[in-house]
């Protein structure tokens, strides 16, 4: 039996073993996905541990993707312009970094989108934005993306990270109304929103959404964020935050198995556990 896993503090509230095994399942593939809680301190002892007993591959969650980015021995293209892994194989050779957030976030809001260069605007600059910059830079070069976020210089370290293939700015975070107001796409990277505040949300003025807007909230705790409502409710197209969770995991069991993964059925594992959870009156 071949192990795969996920590693973060905290983990044991992760819908990735939930989605992987019942993958693994579905296709007979004789493996099994645990997570495993890792303190900071304990990274690379656990890392080696992994590979000392024949793990085949793990997920990587916070707060270990940068230092996951820095010890492996290889990385993909993706991992090297998020600077952070968010999966890694390993292999005889050693270890090799990736960055499956990239092409999973990209996944899940690519079928509502049209064709050409966008205007951005994403709220908080935290590590998530920068999977989300990398798969712009990669997809829709050229694209204007307004950061609105209440730290200018994480915003400006962006903008440097980014600049050759976006351009990158800095909206102060009261300008946030007008700089969604002006977006083709717009997605929530703050925790506001989350289990269990789930009456906040980052927009004061819902009037700012747009019917031809595309409105993502990466926040999957609760599914349907106030958030989400608001845009909805003014016409836009949403997309949920587990989108992007099961498509990271697509890309990921791929890229380990290089074999297609059956999207339907981690789908369905992901949406019953969080309607499960939303029942119980947990997100």
């Amino acid at each position: 039996m071949r192990l795969f896993g996920v590693i973060g503090k905290p983990v044991m509230h992760s819908l990735s073993p939930t989605m992987m095994n019942a993958a693994f399942q579905a296709q007979g593939v004789d493996a099994v996905y645990l997570p495993f809680q890792v303190e900071p301190g304990d990274l690379v002892d656990a890392l080696r541990g992994l590979r000392a007993i024949g793990a085949v591959g793990i997920n990587v969650t916070i707060p270990h993707k940068l230092g996951v980015y820095d010890w492996v021995e290889a990385r993909t293209e993706e991992a090297e312009m998020a600077r952070a892994v968010n999966v890694v194989r390993f292999t005889p050779t050693g270890a090799v970094g990736h960055n499956t957030d990239v092409s999973g976030w990209w996944a899940s809001v690519a079928p509502f989108l049209g064709e050409g260069s966008l205007k951005a605007a994403i709220l908080g600059a935290g590590g998530s934005v920068q999977a989300i910059l990398t798969a712009l830079a990669k997809e829709r070069p050229r694209s204007e993306v307004s950061v609105c976020c209440r730290r200018p210089e994480q915003a400006e370290a962006l903008a440097q990270l980014y600049g050759e293939w976006l351009s990158v700015r800095h909206v102060a975070w009261p300008d946030r109304h007008e700089a969604i107001a002006r977006a083709d796409l717009v997605v929530q990277c703050t925790p506001i929103g989350m289990w269990p505040r789930v009456e906040e949300s980052p927009v004061e003025s819902p009037e700012c959404f747009q019917p031809h807007q595309v409105v993502q909230d990466i926040v999957y705790r609760p599914l349907h964020t106030l958030f989400l409502r608001q845009a909805q409710a003014r016409g836009a197209k949403v997309a949920d935050g587990a989108s992007m969770l099961i498509w990271q995991g697509v890309k990921a069991y791929e890229w380990w198995l290089e074999r297609e993964a059956p999207v339907d059925v981690m789908q369905r594992a992901v949406y019953e556990a969080l309607e499960r959870e939303e029942a119980n009156g947990h997100g």
